[in-house]
């Protein structure tokens, strides 16, 4: 298979209870077997109102943990060597610029050049009440966050203007170890909108979990177009697409028949594919297995 693998941790309370602890040793695992990409979702609260997530039923229940993934891919990078470290998604909007920026860099020169920032403005009203922020305008600030965050990794002094943030003659350092800034990959649906935003300011497109075929590749050509229209290469931009858990002849989801529908997206364009943990392992008990399996089917490690 042609296209990065990525691990997504969902679904880790499930697994290890209330000793977040395990991650790490999961982290371990998926750096030993040759996993590509670590990913950590993010959720600073949650409300109540869980059925007002936008894309289908949301699969937690309102108590589910969510570590701060910034704080989990540090503590990861000091137990791994290899394996690239994302978020996916950080609700980019809820983090002041400048703190997001400092955080990152700082992570991505401990991790040795290792981090990637899946960024998105969030769904869910109550996370940017409770952390006293604006609901309405929140497109907006995450991209001049954005913005600032590039300007902030390359600039000394850096000076920086925008609708919601702006500055002028700061230091931000330490800067990224990797050359031109950390790669910042944005989540959103097949739109214009979503292809605009990545063609001017991102590195990757991430698609909503669940989203068609035919809609990832309306989105790959809408990005093409715009990279046109900006001046980029559209084959420099990266598209990592989430696989839905394909189950086998047992009822149970099975990771090879998995991957298998990864090729598909791959001649689409999709440059690689994104697998939950939280479909596939259980009990901590499972995670020896799974990454067995894993390895068979990719072919990593």
């Amino acid at each position: 298979m042609s296209a990065t693998v990525s691990l997504t941790l969902s679904g880790v309370g499930r697994i290890y209870g209330p000793d977040s602890r395990g991650v790490l040793d999961l982290a371990r695992a998926a750096d030993d077997a040759g996993v590509d990409r670590i990913v950590v979702p993010d959720h600073v609260v949650m409300g109540s109102r869980t059925d007002r997530y936008p894309f289908g039923t949301f699969p937690y229940p309102p108590e589910e943990p969510w570590p701060e993934p910034l704080v989990v891919l540090a503590a990861m990078a000091g137990v791994t060597t290899r394996v690239r470290l994302s978020t996916g998604i950080l609700i980019a909007p809820l983090r002041p610029a400048v703190l997001l920026a400092k955080t990152a860099a700082t992570l991505d020169v401990l991790s040795g050049g290792r981090l990637d920032l899946g960024v998105g403005s969030g769904w869910q009203r109550e996370e940017f009440w409770a952390s006293d922020m604006g609901w309405a305008d929140r497109e907006q600030r995450l991209d001049d966050t954005v913005a600032a965050c590039r300007v902030l990794w390359r600039d000394a002094p850096a000076s920086f203007t925008s609708p919601t943030v702006s500055f002028a003659d700061i230091w931000c350092r330490p800067a990224p170890a990797q050359a031109g800034g950390i790669p910042v990959w944005f989540g959103g649906g097949a739109t214009e909108r979503t292809a605009r935003r990545i063609a001017t300011l991102g590195d990757g497109w991430l698609p909503i979990a669940g989203t068609p075929v035919d809609e990832v590749a309306s989105g790959i050509a809408l990005l093409a177009r715009e990279c046109e229209r900006a001046g980029r290469d559209p084959g420099a931009v990266g598209v990592r697409a989430g696989l839905a858990g394909v189950k086998g002849p047992d009822g149970r989801p099975d990771v090879e028949r998995t991957l298998d529908a990864a090729a598909e997206l791959v001649d689409l364009g999709v440059t690689g594919v994104s697998i939950a943990l939280g479909r596939f392992v259980r009990a901590a008990d499972d995670v020896a297995a799974f990454f067995d399996a894993l390895s068979r089917a990719s072919g990593v490690g």
